[in-house]
């Protein structure tokens, strides 16, 4: 008996000595390299009823908005894409850094050609261990995004918390267009029409509902149900196609704690301002009397409504204390929702977010720059001749070079060295200097090309973009960097100048965004570290601005390791001989569009 409890004993040393540990080992490796996740999506036509009309439009899974993609930091997704539509479509991951990956970034033309109907194609998400918070996916093709898009929720990595007190619960908040009319049909106007499209048939909406301030939206309005005395965290995306949002709950104060997928020092404000492509959580304390409260949002408008028209719908969804209480007749509307026009609320919550910066996140901002860019951003026009007559079409512009979108993949003629697809000569400055800001400027006449920007890796780089007032033409400007989060170092009013403002750079705590918004009669300076190698597109997240031509690409260039370099890419990547064929068919019907609106 004693031989066999001995036994016995040695037996239970073993298991607690030895496999225990290696187990607890095995699982907290696991544990921080990520778990990995498979998700389906099938984009296909669905019908839609809002405000009073039924139509059908694109969507993922039969969702709008589409379907969320929920994960810890650092794992790993692969979502299988089925096109059963009509036309191409690619997706992005907005704000996923991808590293070593742009193969999976998604945007047309520049990272890979469309996913063709009936075909399909699966993307390898890599989210970095430094990414937290919430970021989105959308269409990166013609203005697909509209209504192909969803948001992503990444949690702390599993035994780890948020660096603020765990909330009681969460909500998700999606803010999006709503097109009455015929989606593609808008889109072509946009793509030829000297003035663009009006905004009077665009809705927004909260989680896919335009809420009950207009026609035939009471009964689907949006609710989040709340109960007493809890702290909530709130995520909010704005996918909007072409418009910054001003957002308020009534009587209830919010406290950013993250934007982007990076936490940030706690900041009380009673609205927000949050720009196409961004995200934000929030904090809300549910400590109100028991009732109805409207959650809104409407458009911040920095351009002249009387040349582009503006939407002066609000979007409305309720927030709804849980308990036994006389329902109100109407919800309590947010009075501290700024008014559309508001510029001194808009633009003065640019500069309130700092980053937490903390030993467990902190700031690495680059400060030996090797890189400087000086970079205009301007609505111009181009001149072109169309079957013998010059015309002037209205387009966008970086440092007065319009984008010209290629027939192929910049990524795969890079990665090939292939040439004739692209040069390598995107300038560092614009090619004259005036009074951005001004009210008299020089002819507003940019160049069509297909410059990208060359970096080493590991480069230090600073731009400080420049906003302008070419034509007259007043809107922000949010740029959204691929591949990347960046430093907002700085931001003014006026022209940037270069012997004063750098001295006034937040070199401790700037906000890490991948999305910002360059302000009217203003400048922003940014910073980042070179460090993933890859193609990167660099674009404004207004579409209208984006298919007029204001981006560019990146290129960062291999490090001297095979860790920093580009991964090889899948064998499975859409074909681009048919996207090039269909490019120059929509390239065609374009012009000849644009000759019927404008030239006979």
């Amino acid at each position: 008996m004693k031989s066999k409890e001995m036994m016995g004993m040695k037996k239970m040393r073993f298991l607690f000595e030895v496999l225990v540990p290696a187990l607890l080992t095995g699982m907290l490796a696991s544990m921080a390299e990520g778990r990995t996740h498979y998700y389906d999506f099938v984009l296909k036509e669905t019908n839609f009823t809002r405000l009073c009309s039924t139509k059908s439009m694109t969507t993922v899974n039969d969702s709008f908005p589409g379907p969320v993609i929920r994960i810890h930091r650092g794992d790993l997704v692969y979502v299988n894409v089925h096109n059963q539509d009509d036309f191409g479509v690619t997706i992005h991951w907005h704000g996923v850094k991808q590293t070593r990956n742009p193969w999976s970034d998604g945007p047309d033309h520049i990272t890979q050609c469309r996913i063709q109907p009936g075909t399909n194609f699966t993307y390898k998400v890599i989210f970095g261990e430094d990414q937290e918070g919430t970021l989105w996916w959308h269409a990166h093709s013609d203005w697909t995004r509209a209504t192909v898009h969803g948001a992503i929720v990444i949690l702390p990595t599993q035994g780890t918390t948020y660096p603020f007190p765990k909330p009681d619960g969460e909500h998700l908040l999606v803010l999006a267009s709503w097109f009455a009319g015929d989606f593609n049909e808008e889109y072509e106007e946009y793509l030829s029409n000297q003035t663009g499209t009006s905004f009077d048939d665009i809705a927004f909406t909260i989680n896919g509902e335009p809420g009950d301030l207009v026609a035939c939206g009471g009964e689907t309005t949006h609710r989040w149900l709340v109960d007493y005395g809890k702290t909530y965290l709130l995520r909010i995306v704005n996918v909007v196609v072409n418009s910054e949002l001003f957002f308020a709950i009534s009587e209830h104060n919010l406290t950013i704690v993250g934007t982007d997928g990076t936490y940030t020092k706690p900041r009380v404000t009673s609205y927000i301002m949050i720009a196409p492509g961004q995200t934000m959580d929030v904090l809300i304390t549910t400590n109100q009397s028991l009732g109805h409260y409207y959650m809104a949002a409407r458009q911040f408008v920095t351009f002249d409504p009387s040349i582009t028209g503006f939407n002066n719908m609000t979007a409305t969804a309720i927030l709804q204390y849980r308990g036994n209480y006389p329902p109100p007749d109407v919800p309590s509307f947010p009075i501290n929702l700024p008014l559309f026009h508001d510029l001194d609320s808009g633009l003065g919550f640019l500069s309130l977010l700092r980053s937490l910066a903390t030993p467990e996140h902190p700031v690495n901002v680059p400060l030996n720059i090797t890189t400087r860019m000086f970079v205009t951003a301007s609505i111009n026009k181009v001149n072109y001749t169309f079957e013998g007559t010059e015309v002037s079409h209205f387009a966008a512009s970086l440092n007065n070079i319009t984008f010209m979108d290629p027939t192929s993949s910049i990524l795969l003629a890079y990665y090939r060295h292939t040439s004739g697809v692209y040069t390598t000569d995107f300038p560092d400055y614009p090619p004259s200097y005036y009074n951005f800001t001004g009210d008299t400027y020089p002819p507003p006449m940019s160049v069509l090309a297909t410059k990208v920007k060359v970096l080493n890796y590991n480069e230090s780089v600073e731009i400080v973009v420049q906003w302008t007032n070419l034509l007259g033409q007043g809107a922000d400007h949010p740029l959204h960097l691929h591949g990347y989060t960046f430093y907002v170092v700085g931001m003014g009013r006026g022209n940037f100048n270069n012997e004063t403002d750098p001295k006034g750079y937040n070199l401790v705590d700037p906000p890490e965004r991948n999305t910002i918004t360059v302000p009217k009669n203003g400048w922003v300076a940014l910073r980042f570290l070179a460090n993933n190698p890859g193609v990167w597109l660099w674009h404004c997240h207004f579409d209208r601005h984006l298919i007029w031509g204001m981006d560019t690409a990146f290129i960062v260039k291999n490090g001297e390791t095979p860790e920093t370099s580009i991964l090889p890419p899948p064998a499975y990547m859409p074909s681009c001989a048919v996207q090039s064929l269909i490019r120059l068919e929509d390239f065609q019907d374009s012009v000849e569009l644009f000759n019927e609106i404008n030239v006979n």
